[in-house]
């Protein structure tokens, strides 16, 4: 890997950019319109958000203004818990479409398995959904499909009745928490582990250990820490919604970490915090 348009190849052939820019807590308005144009100058091609941040209309204006062309780009957006089910996944799934100005996502995930609006009928309400992603995909308006937050339940219950095996899962994916039975589920069933918050919402800059990794390599813990990510095998997507950090992040080519470093910041497990259980959210 070589730089942020290198791709990592999804298990139906789509290519997806090894890096991606999160903007989740970039509020609607300047802030992710800026965010995200700060990310497109500094290379990124990927850009990952949902109906839940609420920021949609400023990520694809940002985008649109950018003048770069559209197949050049990798958008991703998610499904919402309120919208679980057959008609309100294709609404949905529109409503994204035209708040982010485009005729098709790269990617649309659902973002959580077990709302607790439907908590009694979680399964039922992933596999309506699924079924309208999968006609999505068919009709062009995806080109991939993929869950969020799933557990190794969550996804046997989906494959009960997906035609198509969800491409991706986007996880709480750090060295707080490496989520080892997720990646290895997911690993098996040749679904790409994509980590949302992969610096721990900001939490893993407190561990001194890492500050001493980073000066080791001249880097920023953030840095070493998205070195880690993709040495893994991850795919990390930082976020920020400063300039110079959002340009920082990119700067993960050129440099190698040695296995002694990567076990030892494997070993860094729940100094900040661990996944949500999505059983037992309250949302």
């Amino acid at each position: 890997m070589n730089n942020l348009t290198d791709t990592y190849t999804l298990n139906n052939g789509v290519k997806i950019p090894v890096v991606g820019f999160g903007t989740w807590q970039s509020k609607d308005g300047d802030e992710a319109y800026n965010a995200v144009k700060a990310a497109l100058e500094a290379g990124y091609r990927h850009i990952d958000t949902a109906a839940a941040y609420g920021n949609e209309e400023s990520v694809g204006k940002a985008i649109k203004n950018s003048g770069i062309d559209r197949k050049e780009l990798f958008i991703t957006s998610k499904l919402w818990n309120r919208d679980h089910g057959y008609e309100s996944a294709k609404k949905a799934l529109d409503t994204s479409l035209a708040k982010l100005g485009t005729d098709y996502l790269d990617l649309y995930l659902i973002h959580w398995p077990n709302p607790v609006q439907f908590r009694d009928e979680w399964q039922q309400r992933n596999a309506d959904s699924w079924r309208a992603m999968e006609e999505a995909l068919d009709a062009g308006k995806v080109r991939a499909i993929g869950v969020s937050n799933f557990r190794a339940h969550h996804l046997d219950e989906l494959l009960k009745t997906a035609k198509v095996t969800p491409a991706v899962n986007q996880i709480f994916l750090n060295p707080s928490d490496t989520e080892d039975e997720v990646v290895a589920y997911n690993k098996e069933h040749g679904i790409l582990s994509e980590a949302y918050s992969p610096l721990g919402t900001g939490k893993i800059f407190t561990i001194p250990e890492l500050k001493d990794i980073a000066a080791k390599y001249n880097k920023s813990v953030a840095q070493v820490v998205l070195r880690w990510s993709l040495q893994h095998g991850f795919l990390p997507l930082p976020k920020s919604v400063h300039a110079d950090r959002i340009k920082q992040n990119t700067e993960i080519f050129d440099f190698e970490l040695s296995d002694d470093d990567i076990k030892k910041i494997d070993g860094f497990h729940g100094v900040a915090g661990l996944a949500q259980d999505p059983d037992t959210t309250d949302f």
